[in-house]
Formats: structure tokens, C-alpha cells, sequence
């Protein structure tokens, strides 16, 4: 068994936000390696594809150095199994995001008894920040690079043609 701490930081990320990267970031000094994994959530219909939520990832998160992005299809904890990861990462904005948050994690553990979710509050100013309300802008050509890295904004504009 490897000494590696490893966590997983799964969501479909659609698009990736300023929000999700504060996440991040502050899960990346807690772990040797965090894995970021993309749910293709096609159930969810997500503004943009599997292949797309990877790329942006990727250009968002190249400095950081013990952090791998993945794409996903199936249960959580099967994905954690073949990573050699018991801890799950989740981001909480609100008391609204608890409910729900918990429910998954318990499911989750229910499922595979070692598997640990560890919730992350996101810095202060980007406690509004969502992917659905970067979704509901976009489509008006609001202004949201507030809430998005340059690259990952250049990569939607180019999307959208």
C-alpha cells in the first residue's frame, strides 16, 4: 500500500470557476496528490463536453504541480478503488450546499466504509461563485472574468463560435 495521500475532488465542473480552483488550490497543500475528476454527467446536460471540462481544467490548473485531471463514468467509489484514494474532497458555499453534500457522502460511505469525505469551505470572496451562474451569463455575453481564469475564459469564447 502506497504512503501517497490522495484525494479525489470529483463534480462535472461545467465550466471550471474561480470558485472550484480556490478548492484546489487549498486541497493541493492538504495532499501529496489530488485528483480532479470530471463526471461526464451527461443526465445533468452540461453546457460543455466531457473533452471541453478536461481541457479547461488542464489549462486552469498547469501550475499545480500534484494535481492530475481525469474523466469519469461511473460510481464514485469505484473510481476511488482504482485511484487508491479514500478521501473525497467537496466544496461547501452555503448551509444549502450541506444538505445535499451530506447525503452524498454518507451514501458514498455506505458504499465503501474507508472512504472519507472532507468538506472545504471556499475563500470568502468567491463564496457566490458557481458554474450555474457563470451558465446563466454566458448565454447574454455577461461579463465573467471575475469568475474565470483568462485561459479558461478564452477557451469558452473559442467554444462558442
Amino acid at each position: 500500500m502506497s504512503n501517497v495521500r490522495r484525494a479525489i475532488y470529483p463534480g462535472t465542473f461545467d465550466p471550471v470557476t474561480v470558485g472550484h480552483l480556490d478548492i484546489m488550490k487549498r486541497a493541493c497543500s492538504l495532499f501529496d496528490e489530488v485528483v480532479v475528476a470530471v463526471a461526464v454527467s451527461a443526465s445533468k446536460n452540461p453546457m460543455f463536453t466531457a473533452e471541453q471540462r478536461i481541457a479547461m481544467l488542464e489549462a486552469a490548473t498547469k501550475e499545480l504541480t500534484n494535481l492530475k485531471v481525469v474523466g469519469f463514468d461511473n460510481l464514485l467509489v469505484d473510481l476511488s478503488d482504482s485511484l487508491n484514494a479514500n478521501v473525497i474532497i467537496r466544496g461547501l458555499r452555503a448551509v444549502s450546499d450541506f444538505e445535499y453534500e451530506i447525503q452524498m457522502g454518507y451514501a458514498n460511505s455506505s458504499l465503501k466504509k474507508e472512504l472519507e469525505t472532507i468538506f472545504l469551505m471556499p475563500s470568502l470572496e468567491y463564496s457566490y461563485v458557481s458554474s450555474s451562474v457563470v451558465r446563466s451569463i454566458l448565454p447574454f455575453d455577461g461579463k465573467v472574468d471575475h469568475l474565470l481564469t483568462p485561459a479558461v475564459l478564452k477557451m469558452i469564447k473559442e467554444y462558442k463560435k
